[in-house]
């Protein structure tokens, strides 16, 4: 039907005068059956003939409005054709257009196709652009003709549709939509709006003009829509900040920096912290480690934590680009601090994403400044100010201000007195680490030249090393400052020097020695203390591995690693085994002369396994064992080592009355040997050896409670070893350790490594499905949200496989089975949810980025699921474009357990965005959302359903605005029509956020979703 015949119909109709309603039925009786108005452009026909003149024809607008009120014509054929009006000068046809706006954009809906939704979203930002153009067009009539009441009146009129209009939510969804859907065309709202305001100079009414900009305002926050942020916590403690501190301290002073920024920025979005408590969190927690760090290396790694690594994370984390610049920022007030017993009222107004990270250091010291039993308590541990020497620290990293830097530290005044008789003359470890730092980078310099000609220097650098707790000093402030890595590869080097032996008297003969012996125990004691992945290094393009590498891989015993004694590694040649043996038994004292070091520590397994052989059959004497022992620790310490570490391995394997030989032997060798003819700095190489050998040995010993050596009075057992009850069932040990925790509030050193014992112990699984289990006890909800808090951060133990765990297994069991839905009734369902949700975006953008923790890394990985046929993929099914824009509703929909469904079942933004399906995590969280829209689309109501309500209404609050990649582009796009059903989400800012917007397919799907709402 061609358009010229509607224009006669309607001009029939007003010579002949008919009502609205005869108007309408004739039309129809006139026009083919099923003819659609759309495609014969009806609205605008009517449009056309209404604005002939210089006013309106109020029938034919009649026939408009009756169509519009029909529903004859859709809105978006009526905005459209309001947009092409462009004759501003009739001032009545502008206000009847207007009036037809009122009709309809307060409840603008449509419940058609996809394409109709994108339809009404270009037809809303055509009308927008329209209102804005007559706005422009009366400002530029007021510059032209002055002030006049009629103008502004009309003026007046345009903004407060426009106005109206944008208010909405819902409308401005739909126009975020059209802009993203047509780039170009939001460089005409921009053009329009650039008139506008320059016009507005123009406009004499204060008061117009400025409700003119509070429009204009909000037509330019479209963009920013999805940026705003919900409302901030009421509360002021963190207990998940300050267990992941708690947890880096302890377990990962060697980690890189960036990882545990992410981490930390990720649990402040998730959690909404404001920055001056999350800052304020992290200080505490700091604090509390250095108060209950065990004396010695520990106390020294948390010493260099917080010296050292948190300014340098402060620092970046003030540099971490910021998604909020330039939008509009929330606060709140903060009415009373509960500080322990302490209660402060503090009024301070706080952003959550402030603009200057200097004054939210600023306060957040303030606030520590309140906490003075926990000042107190730090300072009298560290014996020094603790406080004032982390604000020169910033201070000197730019993070605190000079004048702010004073006035904090004139506010510390009742510091208690430090200086006693006892402690008058021990240097504080603080300022020890902070000199430690620049010492380190010389150390490397020195290491690092050429020491082949006069190796003697070097011996007098490495000597003074091993004075006192300077080691220890120096690898805690290597580790935090990220240089250990570096540390470890040049001693690697320099213990590969001993091997290359030219003409040497008995000089070179002993320093060589002495270089071969002090590298060799400084990297066992790195090892020990920081973990062997900072000695390893990447195979070498020569595929040369050093010695002590190999030594380390093959040899070495460690927690949780089982060596077998019969390796080949332990059986060099005979030939070499034998002359050792017969050196070790028949000279008073070991040459030192054209000894290969490597080879001599190779054999010494073997040597060891002859003199035990000859000592259990009666050839030996305890008095020639006892030689042979003193001479292999005489002068190299390394050997002992050795001896000791393949005699741990061969006691592993005997029965308890056969261990009593190997055990004496191995006394034998802790024990230092002092007399005149050791080599250069026995006593202080005695010390490490001991110390290496100590933890070598721990759990052997441990097994049949035999002591390694007596008891020396004020000496420190090995901290966090055996902490599990010897007794009692690892189940009641979680569970006792886990109440404890709860009750406290916290997580301290002690309890993480016990769960990390637990971990190991009983695996991932076990330990995962036990610690839900106690989060699903909790009915009360402040409890149940701290349990959360604290499973998020023990869970930081191995967050890869935990959320594989809880995802991929436990999660779907208590979905899929009616027998444990009685589990997930609110309030435990609901932390449940939220804590699903925490692991999931935590372990996707830290799998996304790369960035595994070295703590994870060392624990040895399980198999605790094959997840290729957990969740089977069907490659070879195409892609149903049409299903994804609405659901079958007749097909039945059933809830299916994870191996039950199909990865192809719906299509979700990942696939588009060509999203690595065979990674585990990847397939865990595309079934996870499958079994989800199958709960959602199910006739089925349960406390299942209230947990996916939960769990994606906690989705859309974490959810990092404006960002792509996050754990939501699994969500299959039918499950978009679903939740708008939902009360709590159906939201036009929610769809936005579930949907990837950058996608055609994507915005279609919002599109219909918001039109309808």
């Amino acid at each position: 039907m061609k358009v010229v015949n509607l224009k006669q119909a309607i001009l029939q109709a007003w010579k002949e005068r008919w009502s609205d309603y005869q108007w309408a039925v004739n039309i129809k009786k006139n026009f083919p059956k099923g003819a659609t108005w759309e495609y014969l452009n009806l609205a605008e026909a009517l449009m056309e003939q209404a604005m002939i003149g210089p006013s309106p024809n109020p029938l034919i607008l009649s026939y408009l409005k009756y169509a519009i009120s029909s529903q004859m014509v859709s809105y978006s054929s009526v905005l459209i054709a309001i947009s092409k009006f462009d004759d501003f000068s009739r001032d009545l046809c502008v206000k009847s257009l207007l009036e037809i706006m009122d009709m309809f954009c307060h409840r603008l809906i449509c419940h058609g196709k996809a394409e109709e939704c994108i339809g009404l979203c270009r037809a809303l930002l055509g009308v927008v652009v329209w209102l804005l153009q007559g706005c422009a067009w009366y400002c530029e009539r007021l510059r032209e003709l002055g002030p006049t009441s009629s103008t502004e009146a009309c003026l007046s009129e345009c903004r407060e549709r426009l106005h109206k209009l944008i208010s909405s939510t819902k409308n401005r969804a739909l126009v975020h939509i059209a802009r993203l859907e047509d780039q170009g065309s939001w460089s005409n709202v921009e053009q329009a709006m650039l008139k506008v305001s320059e016009g507005l100079g123009y406009v004499s009414n204060p008061t117009l003009r400025t409700k003119m900009e509070e429009s204009l305002s909000l037509v330019k926050g479209i963009p920013l829509m999805l940026s705003v942020q919900c409302d901030v916590p009421s509360y002021t403690s963190f207990p998940s900040i300050h267990a992941f501190i708690m947890l880096e301290g302890t377990m990962n002073l060697t980690g890189e920096t960036q990882p545990m920024v992410e981490q930390l920025m990720m649990i402040k979005r998730m959690q909404r912290i404001p920055t001056s408590f999350f800052v304020l969190e992290i200080w505490k927690a700091c604090f509390t480690g250095l108060i209950e760090s065990p004396e010695g290396t520990e106390e020294l790694k948390w010493t260099a934590f917080t010296f050292l690594k948190i300014p340098q994370v402060l620092l970046r984390l003030k540099k971490y680009p910021q998604s909020d610049k330039g939008q509009v920022k929330q606060s709140f007030f903060v009415r009373v601090y509960h500080v322990r017993n302490l209660q402060t009222s503090i009024l301070n107004r706080v952003n959550i994403f402030p603009q200057d990270f200097t004054e939210d250091v600023n306060v957040a010291f303030q606030y520590l400044l309140k906490l003075t039993p926990l000042l107190d308590k730090a300072d009298q541990r560290c014996n020094c100010d603790c406080l004032g020497m982390l604000l020169q620290e910033c201070n000197k990293l730019g993070l605190l201000s000079e004048s702010n830097t004073e006035i904090l530290t004139s506010k510390r005044k009742f510091a208690p007195k430090l200086k006693t008789a006892e402690n008058a003359n021990i240097q504080p470890n603080p300022g020890l680490i902070l000199r430690a730092e620049p010492t380190v980078t010389n150390i490397l310099k020195t290491v690092d030249a050429d020491h082949s000609k006069s190796p003697e220097g070097l011996l007098g650098v490495l000597g003074h090393m091993l004075s006192g707790k300077s080691l220890d000093l120096l690898l805690a402030a290597a580790a935090a400052t990220g240089k250990l890595k570096s540390f470890a590869r040049k001693f690697i080097k320099l213990n590969e020097f001993p091997k290359h032996i030219s003409g040497e008297g008995s000089k070179s003969a002993s320093v060589r020695a002495l270089l071969f012996d002090i590298s060799f125990l400084m990297l066992c004691h790195v090892v020990q203390t920081y973990g062997s992945e900072v000695v390893l290094s990447d195979p070498s393009p020569s595929g040369e591995t050093p010695f002590f590498e190999t030594w380390l891989q093959t040899c070495m015993p460690e927690e949780g690693k089982i060596l077998n004694p019969d390796h080949p590694c332990f059986r060099p040649e005979p030939g070499k085994v034998e002359s050792l043996v017969t050196l070790l038994n028949n000279s008073s004292e070991m040459k030192l002369v054209q000894v290969k070091w490597h080879e001599i520590c190779l054999s010494t397994p073997a040597a060891i396994l002859e003199v035990l052989n000859a000592w259990e059959n009666g050839v030996l004497s305890v008095e020639a064992v006892q030689k042979i022992t003193d001479n292999i620790k005489g002068k190299v310490c390394s050997m002992a080592i050795c001896a000791v570490a393949w005699l741990v391995a061969h006691v592993r394997m005997l029965g308890r009355d056969e261990r009593e030989k190997p055990q004496t032997m191995i006394r034998q060798l802790v024990t230092p040997l002092y007399g005149e003819n050791t080599l250069q700095f026995y006593s202080e190489r005695v010390i490490i050896m001991s110390s290496i050998m100590e933890h070598m040995c721990a759990d052997v010993f441990q097994q049949t409670g035999a002591a390694l050596r007596c008891p020396v009075e004020g000496q420190e057992p090995i901290p966090y070893r055996n902490l599990l009850p010897a007794k009692e069932p690892i189940q009641a040990a979680l569970t006792k350790q886990f109440q404890m925790v709860l009750r406290k509030g916290w997580v301290d050193s002690r309890a993480l490594h016990l769960f990390q014992s637990l971990l190991n112990m009983g695996g991932v699984f076990w330990f995962t499905n036990n610690l839900v289990k106690e989060l699903l006890k909790e009915t009360r909800q402040e409890w149940a949200n701290r349990v959360v808090e604290l499973l998020y951060s023990i869970f930081c133990l191995d967050s890869q496989q935990i959320t594989l765990t809880l995802l991929g297994t436990i999660v779907p069991n208590l979905l899929t089975d009616s027998a444990h839905w009685h589990n997930l009734v609110d309030p435990p369902g609901k932390a449940l949810a939220k804590l699903s949700v925490w692991c999931a975006l935590s372990s996707y953008s830290s799998h996304h980025k790369g960035s595994v923790s070295a703590h994870q890394r060392r624990r040895q990985r399980e198999d605790i699921e094959d997840y290729n046929s957990l969740f089977p993929l069907d490659d070879t099914q195409p892609s149903k474009l049409m299903r994804l824009l609405s659901s079958n509703e007749d097909e039945p929909v059933t809830l299916s357990s994870p191996g039950d469904r199909s990865m192809s079942s719906s299509l979700s933004a990942s696939q588009l965005h060509t999203v690595n399906m065979r990674d585990p995590l990847n397939r865990v969280l595309a079934n996870l959302f499958l079994l989800i829209s199958s709960i959602l689309g199910s006739k089925m109501a349960g406390p299942h359903t209230q947990f996916v309500h939960s769990f994606m209404e906690e989705c859309v609050e974490c959810l990092e605005q404006g960002s792509r990649g996050s754990i939501l582009q699994f969500m299959p796009f039918t499950m978009v029509p679903e939740l708008v059903k939902l009360p709590a989400l159906a939201k036009p800012k929610v769809v936005l956020a579930v949907t990837d917007l950058t996608l055609p397919l994507g915005r279609r799907v919002a599109a219909k979703a918001v039109a309808a709402l």
